[in-house]
């Protein structure tokens, strides 16, 4: 029973399908549906790589199939993600105290630094996605870091992450995710994008990169989280997922560059 109702939690987090959320979210559901986030975003991911393969057919000239992917991954999330991405550099970069940032974080009002990193992100994952729409393996390669991006959940929530207010999604999830699964799904989702990676003609070792940085920017932005607001909050599990996106898509990217630095590789 517990894990139908952490598949709901888990859909119902990740996308926009309605699905009936758990009459009470157990940590032990909240948990597990952080461990199957990047399972329930997989159709998400298969439609906005589809869509990016589909438009690089036609006579849309760059960077506008890069566009149609993470229109489609907006949309399908309601834009929650980018939304707490805003509001969690709104509050880090707020110079206010603690009980102040959660407050700006809160009312959900963008200020120009949350508007200056959502054209930042935005502008490098729609360039970095157009890259990959070239080939149908280029197109399966991006709809595995789609889905490798929402590993980073994991990481965020596992053991010992506090929860920065008493209510919320944070406080849902904190700490919920035993590190050993940390660690194991971190590993899968290596070999995953390596697989990928190379499926796609490009570095094997470009995917190690990838989901080490992606790895180091969760772990990076959960740490001044602590510190600088005492724990997750939902805003800033948008912030991990959508910086770990980003870091992916950019390392992939640069592949294109290193075949042909190195091609006999």
């Amino acid at each position: 029973m517990s894990w139908g109702s952490a598949w709901r939690l888990a859909v119902g987090t990740v996308t926009i399908l309605p699905v009936r959320p758990p009459a009470v979210i157990a940590r032990t559901v909240a948990g597990r549906a952080m461990v199957l986030a990047p399972l329930a975003v997989l159709p998400l991911g298969v439609v906005a790589a589809g869509l990016g393969w589909m438009a690089a057919r036609t006579a849309l000239p760059d960077p506008l199939p890069g566009l149609a992917v993470v229109s489609v991954l907006a949309l399908g999330t309601r834009a929650l993600h980018l939304d707490g991405l805003a509001d969690t550099v709104d509050g880090f970069g707020s110079g206010q105290g603690r009980d102040q940032a959660l407050e700006i974080m809160r009312r959900g009002d963008i200020g120009p630094m949350g508007v200056t990193a959502l054209i930042v992100v935005l502008g490098a994952q729609v360039m970095a996605a157009s890259t990959l729409t070239g080939t149908w393996f280029e197109a399966v390669l991006l709809a595995v870091l789609i889905i490798a991006s929402r590993a980073s959940l994991l990481i965020a929530c596992r053991t010992g992450v506090p929860a920065a207010r008493r209510n919320g999604l944070g406080s849902a999830v904190a700490g919920t995710v035993p590190t050993p699964v940390v660690s194991v799904a971190v590993l899968v989702s290596a070999l995953v994008v390596v697989a990928a990676v190379s499926l796609a003609g490009r570095p094997w070792w470009l995917g190690v990169v990838a989901t080490l940085a992606s790895a180091v920017i969760a772990y990076g932005v959960v740490h001044r989280a602590t510190h600088r607001l005492g724990g997750i909050t939902g805003d800033v599990l948008g912030a991990v997922v959508e910086l770990t996106l980003t870091a992916l898509l950019l390392v992939t990217a640069a592949s294109t560059g290193a075949v042909a630095a190195f091609p006999g590789h």
